[in-house]
């Protein structure tokens, strides 16, 4: 613990000295030239590395850097923020992470809203992070000595902020003219004011940028619902007037088939009509396809006959008459002789008669 507190005395001690140091030097620079500025720049990086070098690079315990709200992490050879750690510590609205070797902040800073004050200087920052106006409650906040060329847009929402320090930075030329040289209180907090309404500008503009673009994408999301609109209505007045199309063209066909069929009608009760008068006009000359069909006919039946008698006589002479269908032939026959004989004697009965009347 001795040892500790010694430390942290001899860190208090190179740090006043070289605030001094750097004040004193920055007088100088302006009429100085690079020499001077090159002997305080290695003098400034020599008592660094000592200092650096007695920390041994140990792990940090946060609990020892603690005193009362403000919690001393400045020449820890830090790399990266520990967060989690911070997070916990809500009573330390006070922060230093000066002299270290932070390249870049985690997201999750953002979320240490208690933060009151906050020294980042002479690290090697090259942005913050998006949402860095999360910080709300911050009130002074030091970036002297970093890397960096622009500030996040959300840094507009820092309103609480009276105090800010932007010097040694490549900034851009817009917000290096703004922030100013910082070299004492009022300066600093009137860099702090004039930071914020520039970058609320910016926020601005961008917001405006951002409406134009919505309002942009929304007109020509109407124009593309008018123009679908537009072509759903010729898709269905083509599809009507198809249909009204091909009902016509279907109207028209059943109607010329109907007067096809008429037109057949008409002809076939024409030819009925004359076909009595052909037959009375030319009676010795029948139709060709009647003919036909009378020989037809008459060769069927002399088939026919004739397929009789040859069946009647293989029943009659031959061995086969006792089979069950010449039997059945032979009965027909004798049948069809008995009616014919009863016919015959009809008529001679009749006949008689007849002539008697």
């Amino acid at each position: 613990m001795l040892d500790e507190a010694k430390r942290r005395s001899e860190r208090r001690r190179v740090r006043k000295w070289l605030a001094r140091a750097g004040e004193r030097q920055q007088f100088r620079w302006r009429g100085g030239g690079e020499e001077h500025k090159d002997i305080h720049q290695a003098r400034w990086e020599t008592a660094l590395l000592k200092i650096m070098a007695k920390s041994g690079g140990k792990g940090v315990n946060l609990k020892d850097k603690l005193e009362g709200n403000e919690l001393d992490l400045s020449l820890c050879d830090l790399n990266e923020v520990p967060v989690k750690e911070l997070a916990g510590l809500s009573k330390a609205t006070i922060l230093d992470l000066s002299c270290n070797n932070l390249t870049t902040l985690p997201s999750e800073f953002c979320s240490l809203t208690h933060l009151v004050k906050l020294d980042l200087s002479k690290n090697q920052l090259q942005q913050l992070p998006s949402d860095f106006g999360r910080l709300v409650n911050l009130q002074h906040l030091d970036l002297l000595n970093n890397r960096l060329v622009t500030l996040p847009v959300s840094f507009a929402q820092l309103k609480n902020l009276k105090w800010l320090d932007l010097k040694d930075n490549p900034l851009e030329a817009a917000l290096a003219k703004v922030a100013g040289d910082c070299l004492d209180e009022k300066q600093c907090k009137q860099a702090a004011t004039r930071v914020l309404q520039h970058m609320r500008a910016i926020q601005s503009e961008l917001d405006r940028e951002k409406e134009r673009k919505l309002q942009l994408e929304r007109e020509l999301e109407k124009k593309r619902e008018a123009e679908q609109r537009v072509r759903e209505a010729q898709e269905r007045e083509l599809r009507k007037r198809e249909k009204a199309e091909e009902k016509e063209r279907r109207r028209r066909e059943y109607d010329a088939m109907r007067a096809v069929k008429q037109e057949m009608a008409k002809q076939s009760r024409k030819e009925k009509d004359e076909n009595p008068k052909a037959s009375l006009s030319h009676p010795s000359h029948p139709p060709q396809h009647k003919r036909s069909w009378s020989r037809v006919l008459l060769k069927m039946l002399l088939f026919l006959l004739l397929g009789a008698l040859s069946t009647l006589a293989v029943c009659k002479v031959t061995e086969l008459q006792h089979q069950p269908v010449c039997v059945r032939v032979n009965m027909l026959y004798e049948e069809a002789l008995s009616l014919l004989q009863s016919r015959e004697i009809l008529r001679n009965v009749l006949q008689p008669n007849t002539q008697q009347s």
